[in-house]
């Protein structure tokens, strides 16, 4: 059994350039998320509030009904 060398090279190069455009995409994905959160955790803490000011579920479905249809 005979055996060869062989020599073989392999070049590769990873280029990855961020745009401007790609970066302010990117910050503006994040601000809407953070925003989103806040907004979802004050209606949490809104509706939480809600149900311990009115005494329960059942009395805040109530007076949410009778501040809807004016009874």
């Amino acid at each position: 059994m005979k055996r060869t060398a062989v020599n073989t090279r392999v070049r590769t190069k990873a280029v990855d350039k961020a745009t401007a455009t790609e970066e302010v995409s990117r910050a503006g994905i994040y601000t809407v998320g953070i925003a989103s959160a806040l907004i979802g955790i004050w209606g949490l803490a809104c509706f939480v509030g809600g149900l311990a000011a009115s005494g329960g579920p059942l009395s805040l479905i109530a007076s949410g009904y009778k501040a809807v249809t004016g009874l």
